[in-house]
């Protein structure tokens, strides 16, 4: 019989899920939902952008589920999680006009706001000592919603109606609310660690939060902003004709499937390296990558987009693990909320990125390039990440060093 600590992971798992689907159907059913004498309109740009509101929620909605879980408790937070988002998502297939579409999308924003900061928490403290393990496989659920969302709204929008795009997935987040329900409270204080969490110099605390943040804003635009445009990216470069609507969804499903394994392959890695040596090379990939997928075309675009989506989700697992690393258990529920909150504001300009600059020059190059720009900005914050042995093992962090200038011992090698 699974153990307490199993089925909570299971759970926060298939929640990540339904969090990332749920944000992106809208991309992959305007290609339908853009047609003449259409309730909204006949141009994708101005439909994409209804979607802000619903990012601008999803950041600002984070800041304060720490506070509301210390509150309420995170068994309630994750119950009104799955019933708004699912209601949310289900209002949003009964809509018919742009101002009732964006106003059920933004309430789908507001109610998956919950999962990041609690979910997050909650899965690092069922993980145990070790949690790169399960952070990678949360990362791949989040990704599978990612990667399945533009190909299972392609085929429903294709055969049924975008408004069963939309119904759906409501109807699935509805379940798992109804699962959660009954499962017991997650009794935290009684799963947690016999180890004490180790005393780590504040100056190194200090310098990983504040990396952390900056990286959170950065990526939070790229992350956002890539998933977003890459079924119009295929559609413009590969498929162009609307016909192929449902291959245009299997190839963002290909390229994003990347992401999924390699947030796999991080998550196993990080258990056995420092931070550092596994975020560095995917920061020093990611720039020209994006730089080459702003001007190639044919199908170089799939391995290209492939590699983009692999970098950009493996960083997700790091950069989730850097606090685990470095906050002690009390503190993360709250950073948890302020990193994701940062991160969700570079989110919500993500849509009227796409979507404003694509109405202005006619295609995705711009934008693109934009997001290689912001990449060279995830480098430096690599580059400025502390890179301590003691990561590996903690009870070396009661001889580091007095805080300050102190030179970094060498990381352990990778097993």
């Amino acid at each position: 019989m699974a153990s307490s600590a199993s089925r909570q992971i299971v759970l926060v798992n298939a929640a990540h899920f339904i969090t990332h689907y749920s944000l992106l159907i809208l991309p992959t059913a305007v290609l339908v939902m853009a047609r003449p004498g259409g309730e909204f309109g006949d141009s994708y740009g101005p439909i994409l952008t209804l979607a802000t509101a619903m990012f601008v929620l999803y950041g600002v909605g984070s800041l304060p589920q720490g506070w509301l879980a210390e509150r309420f408790g995170r068994k309630a937070l994750m119950l009104t999680f799955c019933f708004g988002t699912g209601a949310s998502l289900i209002a949003a297939g009964f809509v018919s006009s742009p101002l009732a579409l964006a106003l059920a999308l933004a309430a789908a924003g507001g109610f998956a706001a919950i999962y990041h900061p609690v979910g997050t928490a909650m899965l690092v403290e069922a993980a145990g000592a070790k949690p790169g393990r399960s952070i990678g496989v949360n990362g791949v659920f989040g990704n599978i919603g990612v990667a399945s969302a533009p190909v299972v709204t392609a085929f429903l929008a294709a055969w049924i109606g975008w408004r069963a795009a939309f119904v759906a997935p409501g109807l699935l987040a509805i379940g798992l609310g109804l699962v959660w329900w009954r499962e017991p409270e997650y009794d935290h204080a009684a799963h947690a660690s016999s180890r004490p969490f180790p005393a780590i110099p504040p100056a190194l605390v200090r310098r990983a939060v504040a990396v952390l943040l900056a990286i959170a804003i950065v990526s939070g635009l790229v992350f956002n902003a890539f998933t977003l445009l890459l079924p119009k990216l295929m559609q413009e470069r590969l498929a162009g004709d609307a016909s192929l609507i449902s291959m245009v969804g299997f190839l963002a499903f290909a390229a994003t499937l990347c992401g999924a394994v390699t947030q796999f392959t991080v998550g196993r890695l990080i258990d056995r390296t420092t931070l550092k040596r596994a975020f560095l090379p995917m920061a020093l990939v990611l720039a020209p990558t994006l730089a080459a997928l702003a001007v190639v075309e044919g199908w170089l675009v799939l391995p290209l987009a492939g590699l983009a989506a692999a970098v950009i989700f493996g960083q997700v697992t790091v950069n989730e693990t850097m606090t685990a690393r470095y906050v002690a258990p009390a503190l993360r529920a709250r950073l948890y909320s302020v990193r994701f909150f940062l991160g969700f504001l570079g989110s919500a300009a993500a849509a009227p990125l796409v979507g404003l600059l694509h109405e202005r020059t006619g295609n995705l190059t711009a934008t693109t390039l934009v997001l290689a720009a912001c990449a060279v900005a995830t480098l430096v914050c690599a580059l400025l990440f502390p890179d301590r042995r003691e990561e590996l093992e903690p009870e070396l962090w009661a001889n580091a060093a007095a805080p300050g200038p102190a030179r970094e011992p060498a990381p352990a090698p990778a097993e």
